[in-house]
């Protein structure tokens, strides 16, 4: 019987570490996002910069059988030759392709203090469960995209819109 404290102490320190165990696989599909200077949409601000999301078309391919001659009869019902179809392959357009043009932070703003803050207050939002490591990794930009995509914007690229609305960036104002 000396065992059996032992035998419980062992098995509550196992079960206290199985406890809300959830691994965060965010960021394992995440793409790389490669920032490349693009001019942006016609007429965008000179030195802003600019990121783009394209969301594919969804096509729907159906499948349908044609009349071509229709079955031959006896009075009784008996079939004398069977109804002829074709089938006919259509493609339809369901949600057509769009670009979505959006202004980001320029690559010079995003510095690791500036991430650090997204990755803050992306946790404090429940859309990253990372460390706060002030890098832009794959979990940073799945942290971005879910919160984004609350908003119609698919994307892992920081857009100026979501900045704001973390309080992170300024709201420019026209001077008067």
């Amino acid at each position: 019987m000396r065992f059996r404290p032992f035998l419980i102490g062992t098995l509550t320190t196992a079960l206290l570490g199985c406890a809300e165990v959830v691994p965060d696989f965010a960021g394992l599909n995440e793409p790389e996002v490669v920032l490349e200077h693009q001019p942006g949409p016609p007429g965008a601000r000179p030195g802003s910069c600019w990121g783009k999301s394209i969301r594919p078309a969804v096509i729907e391919t159906v499948q349908q059988q044609i009349l071509i001659q229709p079955a031959e009869l006896m009075g009784d019902g008996t079939v004398l030759t069977p109804a002829i179809y074709r089938t006919e392959t259509q493609q339809r357009i369901v949600t057509p392709r769009r670009e979505t043009w959006f202004e980001t932070p320029c690559p010079e703003d995003l510095t690791p203090d500036f991430i650090a803050s997204v990755q803050r207050a992306l946790k404090v939002r429940g859309a990253y469960r990372g460390p706060v490591t002030g890098q832009m990794d794959a979990r940073t930009r799945a942290g971005i995209r879910r919160y984004q995509s609350a908003n119609g914007l698919d994307s892992g690229l920081l857009s100026l819109e979501t900045g704001r609305q973390l309080g992170l960036i300024s709201i420019g104002r026209d001077p008067a």
